[in-house]
């Protein structure tokens, strides 16, 4: 139903996309606002919202950093975004969906079905599946759309980078003041902070970001430590 509406902010927004990305995408929306309804997937409710903030915003990265990523780890990805959104995008690339939660996996697993996209569904916490030899620094990338702090956030997705990969954060006007402590734990984690592109979408005054990290060594064995001590004694404030 809003394939149109889809197909024209793509074009309005210059994101190059595939003539069967409006229709995966419509489905998409479509499957979201359905499940949305039974379990809590999304806080946003009206459908030109949801294009923008969850799809517009997760494609942001083909304007900005477009690979090409032969592999790709989701990492929290909740309902899908960036992950799925990038799968239906690029198929070409090895897309692995994280969660923690099984019935937002079953939600994607379920979409995946319906649209013919390609994805590799995990469930695990980050800091277990970041330990585990098939998944420890073996993506050319990892992303999150997350509101955790970039220090925070940085230590759950760095493990999962080869040398030379790329940690991708989707940010808001946070980033600024998050950065002094970010800079140190990513150099910590093996990395250096790449580039910081804004992303802004066509009709919104959102302050959307991505934070590009590109990993120049391995990551030490002691990361990713424990989620209550990831919480507690953040890399960047040195209470390590």
């Amino acid at each position: 139903m809003f394939q149109t509406v889809i197909d024209e902010k793509l074009r309005t927004n210059r994101i190059p996309f595939s003539a069967d990305l409006p229709e995966k995408l419509s489905v998409y929306l479509q499957m979201l606002t359905e499940w949305n309804e039974k379990m809590d997937l999304t806080a946003v409710l009206e459908p030109e919202e949801m294009i923008d903030r969850h799809f517009i915003d997760s494609l942001m990265l083909l304007k900005t950093d477009p690979g090409p990523f032969r592999s790709l780890i989701d990492v929290g990805t909740g309902a899908g975004f960036p992950g799925m959104v990038l799968a239906m995008a690029v198929p070409e690339t090895r897309v692995t969906l994280l969660d923690a939660q099984q019935k937002r996996l079953n939600f994607l697993q379920a979409v995946a079905d319906e649209t013919g996209t390609d994805v590799t569904i995990l469930h695990a916490r980050a800091e277990d599946a970041a330990r585990q030899k098939e998944y420890r620094e073996q993506f050319d990338a990892a992303v999150a759309r997350a509101v955790a702090p970039v220090d925070v956030l940085c230590e759950y997705l760095m493990p999962f980078l080869k040398t030379g990969g790329k940690a991708i954060c989707w940010k808001g006007p946070s980033l600024d003041r998050e950065m002094e402590n970010g800079e140190k734990a990513i150099r910590i984690l093996g990395g250096e902070t790449e580039a910081v592109w804004t992303c802004p979408i066509e009709g919104r005054d959102w302050d959307h970001r991505l934070l590009v990290v590109k990993k120049n060594r391995a990551t030490d064995a002691r990361f990713p430590r424990k989620p209550a001590l990831i919480k507690s004694a953040p890399l960047g404030t040195g209470k390590t």
